[in-house]
């Protein structure tokens, strides 16, 4: 009994001591868990306070390396620029300024031009660097994108370039004429016929001068400050009255058809009146008439003698809300391919020999697109060389805007009138459906009505491929 006893107690104290050794090795596992190693404090640096969020306001592409050039931290902007790729910086002359300044703490700046990403192009994205040191172990790099800087400096340039060359064309010409009139003093014919030529180039200045002031006045004011309600018809008007007498010098036909819509009453306050409601935009009418008169104007400058230039003006239908659409064609000698993808550049002419003959300086339709654009509307071009061209503006429909000043304020429907006014609207915007697909038709049969295309109302520019071939009036 004795042995027994003593081997049990033996094997209680053994129980007791493994118990103990094993808790206390549980105890010094979880120390050393959670005691720092050399290792994550080499690789997880942590930022100075509020570091993270100034790189998180900040404009420029911003990247973080630590003492092993690894990313500590780099924004949205800085992947999509292709800096870091894989958690590395990915732009070799970066990464070298970069341990350049860790070695010696001196800020650095270079501009780059970095292939773009994805594209299998040569196009270049032009960037500034700067590197900086940031506290004793990170290093910080903000890159800012200067491509689009550069892109506008270099249209800049050219626009200067292009004023000088169109300036000094017409000065030269005027100061060579003037020495031929002095010269001829004694020969009244030459003097009058230098003198007519000096008439020409002075006009062909002022012209110049006149839509470079246009040009600067669409592109820096706001058209909508002295906004007004614009009759589509009354422009169509303007605009064929302003080249009536180049037209009838070349023996071209201008017909017109402006398309309206049954719906509201001009100021009839939106209320159902039966009558037929005249097209009209909101907008600067100086410009608005500027832009149509540009249109209409290379329409029958770019003609042969004894066409037809048509202007064609109708309400179409959008998401967005009503638009007038004013489609300007011709029969002249088109555009290429290649020519319609830079018609809207300041300058650009797609026959600078006809250009020289009608006086045209190459800002026509630059105007035009910028006053589209600021009206909140598109200018389109479809052509075909031989056969012609139809440039189309669209611009929001008046009526559309009053409909929507109208009903915006919802005290508006307690009144005696509001639900009748509502069922108005809607009775309305049904037929203002079915007539946007038939104003082109009633257009084209008409004996007066410009050639165009059956599928102008569509927004899509395509739609005017069935453009019919030149005709020719006798």
């Amino acid at each position: 009994m004795d042995v027994n006893a003593a081997v049990a107690a033996a094997a209680a104290i053994a129980g007791v001591l493994t118990g103990v050794i094993a808790m206390l090795a549980f105890r010094w596992s979880e120390r050393d868990q959670a005691r720092p190693t050399r290792t994550s404090l080499h690789t997880d640096p942590v930022l100075p306070p509020g570091v993270d969020t100034v790189l998180s306001v900040l404009r420029s592409s911003a990247v973080v390396l630590d003492e092993a050039d690894a990313v500590v931290k780099a924004s949205s902007a800085a992947y999509a620029l292709g800096l870091v790729r894989g958690g590395k910086l990915a732009v070799e002359p970066m990464l070298k300024m970069a341990r350049d300044t860790r070695r010696d703490g001196e800020i650095r700046q270079v501009e780059l031009d970095l292939p773009r990403r994805g594209t299998g192009r040569g196009e270049a994205l032009a960037v500034s660097a700067r590197v900086a040191p940031l506290g004793s172990r990170l290093v910080l790099l903000l890159v800012e994108d200067l491509t689009e800087a550069r892109r506008i400096e270099a249209v800049r340039r050219d626009f200067v370039a292009n004023v000088s060359h169109e300036l000094k064309t017409p000065v030269g010409a005027l100061s060579l004429l003037s020495e031929a009139v002095m010269d001829a003093s004694d020969d009244p014919e030459a003097v009058e016929r230098f003198a007519g030529r000096m008439q020409i180039e002075a006009t062909r200045l002022t012209n110049l001068v006149q839509e470079l002031i246009d040009l600067s006045r669409v592109q820096n004011d706001d058209p909508l400050e002295d906004a007004e309600r614009v009759g589509v018809e009354e422009l169509v008007a303007e605009a064929v009255d302003r080249c009536r007498h180049q037209a009838g010098t070349k023996q071209i036909t201008m017909a017109t058809s402006v398309t309206a819509s049954e719906g509201l009453e001009q100021g009839g306050g939106g209320r159902r009146a039966g009558g037929t409601a005249a097209l009209s935009v909101w907008g600067n009418r100086g410009q608005l008439a500027a832009a149509l008169g540009n249109l209409v104007e290379n329409a029958v400058n770019y003609s042969p003698a004894r066409t037809r230039v048509g202007i064609a003006a109708h309400r179409v239908n959008a998401p967005g809300g009503d638009l007038i659409e004013i489609a300007v064609t011709d029969q002249g000698i088109g555009i290429s391919d290649k020519d319609k993808e830079r018609i809207f550049e300041r300058f650009y002419r797609v026959d600078p020999a006809r250009s020289r003959q009608t006086g045209g300086t190459g800002l026509g339709l630059a105007i035009v697109k910028h006053v589209a654009a600021s009206h909140g509307g598109e200018v389109t071009v479809w052509s075909a060389e031989g056969q012609g061209s139809t440039f189309t503006l669209r611009l929001p429909d008046a009526a559309t805007r009053d409909r929507a000043h109208q009903y915006a304020d919802p005290d508006d429907l307690d009144g005696p009138d509001g639900p009748d006014d509502l069922d108005d609207l809607d009775d309305l915007n049904d037929e203002d459906g079915q007539a946007a697909g038939t104003p082109h038709t009633s257009a084209s049969s008409s004996p007066a009505s410009p050639h165009l295309p059956s599928h102008a109302s569509s927004p899509d520019s395509t739609a005017y491929q069935t453009l019919p071939a030149p005709e020719v009036l006798p």
